[in-house]
């Protein structure tokens, strides 16, 4: 049996979080190889870990992360059970390597792969929470690709905004915020990306309404359009009034050749 050191032991136990006697344990059982030892753990506690799987975790954070290139970046929600464990420094350096690791990826919706996974597992076993990996999505550009991040200062909403073209990042923070902030909420860029069922719901609600008042069927399709329009105003993000200055329209704000891509606006423990 190895001889283990106090020294080890307190080492094992700033890593992991775990008790004194269970990293004592792992050592010896390792023959005093802390690598081996964490590991040892993790799988000790896998068991515990997977029970707090069913308790709620309603706290978390949106990170957003761009390349050092620029040309790609990733948004994901993290969720946890409380708002401590979120702001603590564990859970910053978990997102931190999560956001290396998913810029490495390719583009689309990110899952928990291996890595993601080890570095939740980490931070569930030193703080005894249900973390989860809740969501994540990678974008690519190319040379003329720029983006605009934003991140609530709780870290509870953030947004991504994708540009092409030449397109200040200042102004795409801008966008950025306004995005985190409007109400209604933005859905698409245009008009044409505002999800059908939710325009012919409106259609169907305003004619009918129009015709119940007696309004002849082409005064009422006239009526139509107009709801239409306001309609798009709401949810299309380029016809959206700027928040900092609602004599302007978003799309007023881009320069000659400049367009928003896509845009991502999460939230801590929506659905959807």
């Amino acid at each position: 049996m190895a001889d283990v050191s106090a020294k080890d032991v307190m080492a094992l136990r700033a890593a992991t979080g775990m008790g004194m006697m269970d990293c004592k344990r792992a050592l010896t059982e390792t023959a005093g190889d802390i690598a081996a030892a964490e590991e040892w753990l993790r799988k000790k506690a896998k068991g515990k870990m997977d029970k707090r799987a069913d308790r709620p975790a309603g706290e978390g954070r949106v990170v957003v992360a761009v390349s050092d290139d620029g040309r790609n970046a990733v948004i994901f929600e993290v969720r946890t059970e409380t708002d401590f464990t979120a702001k603590n420094e564990k859970f910053d350096t978990m997102c931190e390597a999560i956001a290396r690791h998913a810029l490495t990826l390719p583009a689309g919706e990110i899952s928990a792969d291996d890595a993601i996974t080890k570095a939740v597992d980490d931070v569930r076993l030193t703080t005894g929470e249900n973390v989860q990996f809740a969501r994540g999505h990678k974008t690519e550009g190319g040379s003329n690709t720029a983006y605009g991040v934003y991140v609530h200062h709780d870290g509870k909403t953030g947004v991504l905004v994708q540009g092409e073209g030449d397109v200040p990042e200042r102004l795409l923070r801008d966008i950025a915020m306004h995005i985190a902030a409007v109400q209604p909420r933005p859905l698409a860029v245009t008009p044409e990306g505002v999800p059908a069922d939710i325009v012919e719901k409106e259609r169907a609600f305003a004619l009918e309404e129009a015709l119940s008042s007696g309004k002849p069927k082409e005064i009422a399709e006239k009526i139509v359009e107009g709801k239409l329009r306001k309609l798009f105003e709401g949810l299309a993000l380029l016809r959206q009034p700027f928040v900092k200055d609602d004599s302007k329209t978003i799309q007023d704000l881009l320069p000659p050749g400049a367009q928003i891509v896509a845009f991502y606006r999460w939230q801590v423990g929506e659905t959807g």
